[in-house]
């Protein structure tokens, strides 16, 4: 039994490298602390345009029937990397929303005792103008925070 005080660790990606790279910190975070594992990825809806555009790319088949939404594959590739980092209590959550928005109701939903996200963002100019993700994520959130430097120097 660990004596980590974590039983449920959250961790957003986007399928992105350096979203996964967070991903693998999480599994392995929540490997050793015994603790579930909760990996969400905040998708926004199809326009009706984008629809059509994505049925006439499939032949007028929809993207429903034809495979998974993008949200789910990504969910699915993120699993398949926890458990093979010894994650075994793994939960997949597609959330509609902005990501800040969508992971800090998730967090508080879920009663998450840590959330782990990325530093993408966080020394863009966009980031510093508009806040990034991880900043907004850090001030909003009312769980602990481990931001994982996943860009540039220290990134594995």
């Amino acid at each position: 039994m660990s004596s980590s005080p974590y039983t449920t660790v959250l961790v957003g990606t986007d399928g992105s490298d350096s979203s996964f790279r967070a991903v693998d910190r999480a599994a392995l975070i929540a490997r050793d602390a015994g603790a579930v594992l909760m990996l969400a990825c905040a998708y926004r809806p199809m326009s009706d345009r984008e629809v059509r555009d994505a049925q006439d790319a499939l032949g007028g088949e929809s993207y429903k029937v034809a495979g998974a939404t993008p949200a789910e594959d990504v969910l699915r590739d993120a699993a398949d990397r926890a458990r093979g980092l010894g994650a075994t209590d793994v939960v997949m959550k597609a959330i509609e929303g902005d990501p800040v928005d969508a992971l800090v109701d998730l967090a508080e939903d879920e009663r998450v005792d840590l959330m782990v996200i990325g530093n993408r963002g966080l020394n863009s100019l966009a980031g510093r103008m508009l806040g990034s993700v991880p900043a907004n994520i850090s001030h909003r959130a009312r769980c602990d925070v481990l931001i994982v430097h996943t860009t540039g120097r220290g990134a594995t």
